[in-house]
């Protein structure tokens, strides 16, 4: 799908979706109780995978509203030898394109015993598995890799396990939940640096919510095992990450006539079609106390715009990367550090903005752990641009087109996180167009 993105400016009112971190971990919880209604889900094609698998390892999910569903099953959660009954031998997961479904589910699909597929695009398929497959080695069980495949049988139990903290939190995840059901205490050790460490505090926090506590000794995590997960209703808090592009749609939305544009003789090609009597854009349905790393999208974002601040750390909030590095090109550029665990995503992200950015005019420069957005004036891109079959890039990249202009190749990938992303921001003033 094409979108054309005219210059224009947002006003208005837009909420944030729910957050696609939390509905992750709260579907996989209540998928371990006998039934609980989870609430305030956005029909992303993420989450449509965590369901289709949850479903595949024998949980029963019905829907209960517009954004809603009832979800459990007594046999994957109750203690004792008939706990993973409802998981049948030889179980498809088909995980499309979500790294979260992939990760979250293979411990507990190695604890079932069961033999048990994952699928999904060749990308996903790629993304680095090995704390899984030295875990299931170590246990004796099956990991095979083939085919754009994976297959698992056995290979975790109750016991200690040393996980090193700059790798994806989702792998800490993933044990975190399936551990917390294993016979017997386990112990989770993270090793310094621990990078994402937001995301695991979600993780704790969900796991919590639904009446399975976890211990923690500094970056230790001690689980009891056994955990039985209690039935309750759960409503899923606002996205931060998705937050951030509508916040800083309402920072252009703000912006000075030309700025961070070079002068060209087409200059109406790119000057704002809506003028500042309308109304700014306000952004709603962000938690104001959560969990998530992500939060200081707003501190940063102004920051960022204001000039207050040209250095910022990632470690913790990568996925914030594609919209600051947008958003750094217009505002005269920053450095970022923390940007290794980019180049394992839905796409190379640092590389991708910067062969983007380069069509608006601006200069990336990517080292190994840090990206650099240099000071420069922008200008229409010249060609059209590309989504890289990457969400977030889109996304960014449709930041910029709303004060320059711009076609986007590709811009179905939305539908990853943000589904209904374009016609929100049409709804508050952008004028866009989408061409199947």
């Amino acid at each position: 799908m094409r979108v054309t993105i005219q210059p224009s400016r947002a006003h208005g009112r837009v909420t944030a979706p729910p957050s696609k971190s939390v509905a992750h971990r709260a579907l996989i919880c209540g998928a371990l109780t006998d039934f609980s209604p989870v609430g305030g889900l956005a029909w992303s094609e993420d989450i449509l995978a965590t369901c289709d698998c949850l479903r595949a390892l024998g949980a029963k999910i019905y829907q209960s509203g517009k954004n809603s569903v009832l979800i459990g099953y007594k046999r994957l959660s109750i203690p004792g030898s008939g706990r993973f009954d409802a998981v049948p031998e030889g179980a498809v997961l088909p995980c499309r394109e979500s790294g979260s479904t992939l990760r979250f589910l293979i411990p507990l699909a190695m604890l079932s015993g069961r033999t048990v597929t994952f699928t999904g695009s060749e990308r996903l398929m790629q993304r680095p598995l090995g704390i899984y497959q030295e875990i299931a080695a170590k246990n004796g069980g099956l990991f095979e890799q083939k085919d754009g495949t994976l297959t698992v049988r056995g290979g975790l139990c109750a016991g200690d396990y040393e996980i090193p903290g700059n790798i994806s939190s989702q792998f800490i995840t993933g044990l975190l939940i399936a551990l917390s059901l294993a016979d017997g205490e386990s112990r989770i050790r993270v090793t310094e640096p621990f990078e994402s460490r937001s995301y695991t505090d979600i993780t704790v926090a969900v796991m919590r919510d639904f009446g399975v506590p976890v211990q923690r000794e500094g970056n230790t995590f001690v689980l009891a095992g056994n955990a039985a997960y209690q039935k309750r209703p759960y409503t899923v808090e606002g996205d931060c990450s998705n937050a951030a592009f509508l916040e800083a749609l309402a920072i252009l939305s703000e912006r000075e006539d030309e700025a961070g544009l070079t002068e060209r003789s087409d200059a109406a090609e790119i000057a704002p079609a809506h003028t500042s009597a309308q109304a700014g854009l306000t952004v709603l349905g962000v938690p104001a106390e959560t969990c998530q790393g992500d939060h200081v999208y707003y501190e940063m974002l102004h920051s960022l715009a204001d000039g207050t601040c040209r250095e910022f750390d990632l470690s913790d909030c990568p996925d914030l990367a594609p919209c600051l590095f947008a958003m750094a090109a217009y505002y005269g550029g920053a450095h970022f550090t923390g940007t290794a665990r980019l180049a394992i995503k839905e796409s190379d992200r640092a590389k991708a903005m910067a062969e983007e950015l380069a069509k608006f005019g601006a200069t990336v420069s990517v080292g190994e752990n840090d990206v650099t957005v240099a000071a420069g004036s922008l200008h229409a891109p010249s060609e059209v641009l590309s989504g890289h079959n990457d969400h977030r890039i889109v996304m960014a990249l449709a930041l910029l087109c709303t004060v320059t202009g711009g076609v986007i190749d590709g811009a179905e990938a939305v539908a990853k996180s943000y589904p209904d992303f374009f016609e929100v921001i049409g709804s508050a003033g952008i004028t866009v167009s989408c061409d199947d």
